[in-house]
C-alpha cells in the first residue's frame, strides 16, 4: 500500500536528517532552529520522489538517500523564508508557530540559509560513493541548483509576489507555479534518475510526470486554502484571498479547479506509461495528492 511505502521512506529520511543535524553541525541555537523546522513533521513527498525515481530507474535507493535529504533541506529553507513577515507573514506551519515566531526573524533567516548550504554539502559527499560517483553527483548538484534558483523556485516566488493583486490568465499562473512548486518536484525526480544512471528517455518521462504532478499539487493547495480545515492542515486557511494572490480557484472557480487538478493527475499517470506497473506507487501518489486534506 502507498501509505506503508510513504511511511517507510519517511522514517529512513527522518533518521538520516537527524544524523545530519547533530550537535557538531553548528552553534547550538542555530542547530536548534534548523531542527525545529526540518524535523517538525511534513509528508516528505520530495524525498519520496527522489528515492522512487532512483528505484524506478534501476538504482539503489540507499545511494540516493543523501540527495533525498538535500531536497528536503532546500524545501524546508524555502518554507522558513516564505513564512517571514517580508513574504507571506504566516504564524503557523504544520500546526506549530513558524520559525521566526519562535527564534526571531534574524535566526530564522540564518536557519534557512544554513539548511540551503548544508543541502549542497550533503549532496557533494555522494561523489565518494562508488554507486554514484563524481560525474553523476555533479549533474545532480546542478539539477538541484537549477530547480531551487532564479529559473526555478526562487524565480517563482518572485513572480508570485509580483502578481499579487493583479489580473492575469492561465499562462501567467502556470508560469508562477511551474517554477515555485513544480521546479523542485521535477528536480527531485530528475535527481533520483540521475543518481541511478537513467537515460534520456527515462528522464524525459519523469520530467513530464513531474510537470503535471506539480500542477496537480498546487491546484489542490489552492483549493485547500479555500475549503481546508485549519486543524487538519496545521495552518490558517484563506491566506491567498487575504493577500489577493493569483490562484487556480480565483481563475477557474472551485469546481473548475477541482476538474483541472484531476486532469493534471491523469496526465501525470499517463507520462509514466513507459515504466509499466513498476511506477504504480508514483501513479497512486498523484491520486493521493489531489485527494489530500492537508
Amino acid at each position: 500500500m502507498l501509505a506503508e511505502v510513504l511511511a517507510e521512506a519517511a522514517a529512513r529520511v527522518e533518521a538520516a536528517l537527524d544524523r545530519y543535524l547533530g550537535p557538531e553541525a553548528g552553534p547550538p541555537r542555530l542547530v536548534e532552529a534548523m531542527r525545529y523546522s526540518l524535523l517538525g513533521g511534513g509528508k516528505r513527498l520530495r524525498p519520496f520522489l527522489v528515492l522512487s525515481a532512483a528505484r524506478l530507474c534501476g538504482g539503489d535507493p540507499e545511494a540516493a538517500l543523501p540527495a533525498a535529504c538535500a531536497v528536503e533541506m532546500v524545501h524546508t529553507y524555502s518554507l522558513i523564508h516564505d513564512d517571514l513577515p517580508a513574504m507571506d507573514d504566516d504564524d503557523l506551519r504544520r500546526g506549530r508557530p513558524t520559525n521566526h515566531r519562535v527564534f526571531g526573524e534574524a535566526m530564522a533567516i540564518l536557519a534557512g540559509d544554513a539548511l540551503l548550504t548544508l543541502a549542497f554539502e550533503v549532496m557533494g559527499e555522494m561523489a565518494r560513493d562508488p554507486r554514484v560517483g563524481p560525474e553523476r553527483t555533479a549533474r545532480a548538484v546542478v539539477e538541484l541548483a537549477r530547480a531551487a534558483g532564479p529559473a526555478g523556485m526562487v524565480g517563482g516566488q518572485v513572480l508570485d509576489l509580483e502578481w499579487e493583486g493583479r489580473q492575469a490568465g492561465p499562462a501567467e499562473l502556470e508560469a508562477i507555479h511551474s517554477r515555485k512548486t513544480g521546479a523542485l518536484f521535477a528536480g527531485c525526480l530528475r535527481i533520483g534518475g540521475i543518481v541511478a544512471g537513467a537515460g534520456p528517455e527515462e528522464l524525459a518521462a519523469l520530467t513530464e510526470y513531474a510537470r503535471h504532478f506539480g500542477l496537480a499539487y498546487q491546484i489542490q493547495d489552492d483549493i485547500l486554502d479555500v475549503v481546508g480545515d485549519p486543524g487538519v492542515m496545521g495552518k490558517a486557511a484563506g491566506s491567498d484571498q487575504r493577500r489577493d494572490k493569483l490562484t487556480y480557484v480565483r481563475l477557474y472557480g472551485l469546481e473548475g479547479a477541482r476538474q483541472w487538478a484531476r486532469e493534471q493527475a491523469r496526465l501525470a499517470a499517463k507520462a509514466l506509461a513507459p515504466f509499466g506497473d513498476r511506477a504504480r506507487h508514483l501513479v497512486e501518489l498523484v491520486e493521493y495528492v489531489v485527494a489530500r486534506e492537508r
